[in-house]
């Protein structure tokens, strides 16, 4: 392997008398932010400083996204943009990397059709950026690596967007292949890291006081299953859980087909572990359940959540839907607003389904009008929008840890965080407590948040 080092040095020479201001940018999901920071961590060790402003920094790099086929085409659209930036400061670089890259024909896409872009990275070649910088540096029109890599940026020092609030890469890709994800085909199979880095990586977090540590993955749940001798996810919750320090556990996400009774028992008897459980359903329907290639039914999704409320009535539960689906029936969208009735989650994330080209539900026939899909979307919306107005009144009264996360938009002089169930909270105080744990009295509840006041010690 390239001695990174050397090629660091190099760069930092050569930009000893250059402007060295660095704008970066990451779109997509909590994974991509973490590898924005890992990039941003490299680039500081060359030297670069970061900026806000895209039109006075030496070096643009975007970590792009691709979810959505409209992700990918703003993405476009911006770097289409960028042109003129090139064309003000030949000496610009231009890098692109994230999932987008990983698709085999968008490097030469970039390459033939956006000459202003100097490198292309793909996401698990983070280690490669020094040599595509330095590749730009001496003029070299254009060099890409978008190889899959088996290893980790381990040691990589990463520019947290957050003093208190961390995010912990635990695995990388995806074995499910569910029928409307592009993810296992630009993120590759299941990758996980070792437990000990891990470990690590979270005690030091603890130690430097950060107060929210989020542990990553396409499905965490699985985590360590390609481990030769490893720990699994709820081995790994409780040794996590052993550590000293004031801060909470949270993951996400999770597939409910391997959701098993002793992860849901290590969320209830690790201390640290959030109350929460992130377990994306998509539809009640096991018909089109079926058709996503989920592998479970709406049956056995709702033993899961029988099984954590016998254990704590008021547990809570946040979930994903996908309104739409190709051909999802009258009845198929009736089911899925019986589930969320039954369940009485505190928050969903719905998105009507848009097509993405490369996975198999693009192929499906789709007779669905948009105007029907929005019409259900609505319908969802209401029916949460209910749910989550009557749900959240049994919060009221009660003694809630939140953590002060910011200044509320909505209410002078009101701080927002989320609670250890992940309910946003809103409460009176000082900005001096941004960061830290409080413990508030709940004394509203509306269909988004509860308000409370802070209890004096």
């Amino acid at each position: 392997m390239t001695d990174n080092n050397a090629l660091i040095d190099e760069i930092r020479a050569i930009l000893r008398n250059r402007s060295r201001k660095a704008y970066v940018r990451s779109f997509g999901c909590q994974l991509n932010v973490s590898d924005g920071e890992k990039i941003k961590g490299l680039l500081k060790k060359m030297g670069y400083e970061y900026t806000e402003n895209e039109n006075e920094t030496d070096l643009i790099f975007h970590n792009t996204c691709s979810v959505r086929e409209n992700a990918e085409d703003r993405v476009f659209g911006i770097v289409g943009s960028m042109k003129h930036l090139k064309e003000l400061n030949p000496k610009l670089v231009i890098g692109i990397s994230g999932c987008m890259t990983a698709q085999a024909h968008i490097p030469d896409k970039i390459r033939k059709s956006y000459p202003q872009v100097d490198f292309v990275l793909g996401t698990s070649a983070i280690h490669s950026l020094p040599e595509l910088l330095l590749n730009a540096l001496r003029g070299q029109k254009f060099s890409a690596d978008t190889e899959e890599y088996a290893g980790f940026s381990e040691g990589v020092e990463q520019v947290r967007e957050s003093s208190f609030k961390a995010s912990v890469p635990i695995m990388f890709g995806c074995n499910n292949f569910c029928t409307y994800c592009i993810v296992p085909y630009v993120r590759g199979r299941e990758r996980s890291r070792r437990a000990e880095d891990i470990i690590r990586e979270v005690r030091e977090l603890a130690e430097q006081g950060y107060k929210e540590i989020m542990l990553l993955g396409q499905n965490v749940n699985s985590y360590g299953k390609d481990l030769e001798g490893g720990i699994d996810f709820p081995q790994l919750l409780r040794r996590l859980n052993e550590i000293d320090g004031d801060f909470v556990i949270r993951f996400m996400s999770s597939h409910p087909k391997d959701a098993s009774r002793e992860l849901l028992d290590a969320i209830f008897e690790c201390k640290r572990v959030a109350k929460h459980l992130h377990l994306p359903v998509q539809s009640g329907s096991n018909e089109i359940l079926k058709k996503m290639n989920r592998r479970y039914t709406a049956e056995e999704y709702l033993e899961i959540v029988d099984y954590l409320r016998r254990r704590d009535p008021d547990f809570s539960l946040t979930t994903d839907i996908i309104v739409g689906f190709p051909n999802e029936s009258d009845e198929d969208f009736e089911a899925t607003l019986e589930l969320i009735k039954r369940v009485k989650f505190d928050n969903i994330y719905s998105f009507i389904y848009s097509k993405r080209t490369g996975t198999r539900a693009a192929e499906m026939e789709d007779t669905i009008s948009d105007e029907t899909k929005s019409l259900r979307m609505r319908r969802l919306l209401e029916t949460q929008r209910e749910i989550s107005t009557e749900h959240y009144k049994r919060f009221m009264g009660r003694k809630m840890r939140v953590l002060a996360e910011g200044e509320s938009k909505r209410s002078k002089g009101f701080l927002t965080g989320k609670s250890n169930e992940f309910i946003i909270a809103e409460f009176s105080g000082d900005s001096s407590l941004i960061g830290s744990f409080v413990d508030i009295e709940v004394t509203e509840t509306k269909n988004w948040a509860v308000i409370g006041k802070i209890i004096e010690k």
